[in-house]
């Protein structure tokens, strides 16, 4: 390894509130040590590595950006052809990059591995550490990914203020759909905007029950007997019994990385509607979910910069086709530690929400689950009642 060094970070996927966190935590500990005499960031990803295009952040005031949402870089979810290896590998070893820090979620691992083969396959000296982050929370060997906690955060909120609006004007249902795509993290965290026993989320439901339109509906029917009004937290990837997605249309979109139901929430309302007689609405925060910063959770936006720092000394110790992951510590308070895991046991491997965390009725979590998930997310507030 030549005696200064050149570093790299790419951002791969979906933005998450605490994405230039990483960032920022890869640039500050690249300046603790002066054998990396240079920082750049991929423009939009691997466009950017493609295409020779990097920002420099040698001198960059990157430490305010941990609190932007978004990606300071860009993002990408271009894939590398096999005929855009060798470009890559050129435009790297024209730079003298020997560090190369890839963020993003289980598939960007897959993409990071290609990377870190490529430099091996090419006797080319390169480091190449993942650094995770995804909303979805869907990535295997991490306790959990920077990004989820403050996803989680927002949707409680949402749901916990929906909740009051309909409260005060009954009796439409209620219906708001939550990212996550095909794994029930995020909709599930809506069970912090509990307080008291008849607060909303009345119904919780995750892609990993499916779950039959007429049972849908016997629920809804209950919780609004009950209560007089009925708010469904829904996952946007929520599966029917016979697996599929309720006759909802499907995102085909040609940079999508998956098929994706795209109005989940809108056919959910329509189908308790037809079935109940009670109207319904859907409410769709989408994006707003991984973009809100004044949401966004302190321990996460911490642990995301720590990320970065982590894979930085992982680098310098020699290490590379690993990606840094977050292990709980034992003990009653909260703390977390770095660690590293071998990309190969991470790359394209979903991690879904566990079975024994959902409720046996299929429709709400455990109380196992929320006191694994509240210390991530911080207080979710009750609002002042009369």
């Amino acid at each position: 390894m030549p005696s200064t060094q050149t570093a790299v970070i790419v951002h791969s996927g979906g933005p998450t509130p605490v994405l230039n966190a990483s960032l920022a935590g890869i640039v500050a500990e690249c300046r603790r040590h002066s054998e990396i005499a240079a920082v750049y960031g991929a423009r939009h990803g691997n466009t950017g590595l493609i295409a020779d295009d990097f920002v420099d952040l040698t001198v960059a005031d990157t430490d305010p950006l941990a609190f932007a949402p978004g990606s300071a870089i860009g993002s990408s979810r271009r894939k590398i052809e096999p005929n855009e290896c060798e470009r890559i590998l050129a435009n790297l070893r024209r730079r003298q990059v020997r560090l190369l820090f890839y963020t993003g979620g289980n598939g960007s691992m897959e993409t990071a591995r290609l990377l870190d083969r490529l430099a091996s396959d090419a006797g080319y000296e390169l480091r190449v550490i993942g650094i995770p982050k995804t909303i979805d929370n869907d990535i295997v060997r991490t306790d959990h990914t920077p990004g989820y906690a403050s996803c989680a955060r927002f949707f409680a909120h949402a749901v916990r203020d929906v909740g009051e609006d309909n409260r005060a004007l009954p009796p439409p249902i209620e219906v708001v759909e939550v990212l996550g795509r095909n794994v029930g993290w995020v909709v599930a965290a809506t069970a912090l905007a509990r307080h008291y026993e008849d607060d909303p989320p009345h119904l919780i439901y995750l892609p990993e029950c499916g779950i039959s339109p007429d049972q849908l509906c016997a629920d809804v029917e209950r919780v609004y007997r009950r209560v007089g009004r009925c708010l469904v937290a829904v996952c946007e990837g929520q599966r029917d019994a016979s697996g599929g997605w309720f006759g909802a249309a499907i995102d085909s979109a040609q940079n999508a990385r998956n098929a994706l139901p795209s109005n989940m929430g809108s056919v959910i309302a329509r189908i308790i509607t037809e079935c109940t007689g009670l109207r319904a609405r859907a409410e769709r925060p989408g994006l707003v979910g991984r973009s809100s910063a004044p949401l966004a959770s302190a321990v996460d936006r911490e642990e995301s910069w720590r990320c970065g720092e982590a894979g930085v000394r992982a680098a310098l110790e020699g290490r590379s086709g690993e990606m840094v992951a977050i292990e709980r510590c034992e003990g009653t308070e909260y703390a977390s530690r770095m660690t590293t895991v071998p990309l190969e046991l991470v790359a394209g491997i979903e991690r879904k929400f566990p079975l024994e965390w959902i409720a046996p009725a299929r429709n709400d979590v455990t109380a196992d689950f929320l006191n694994w998930l509240s210390p991530l997310v911080g207080e979710v507030k009750l609002h002042p009642r009369l």
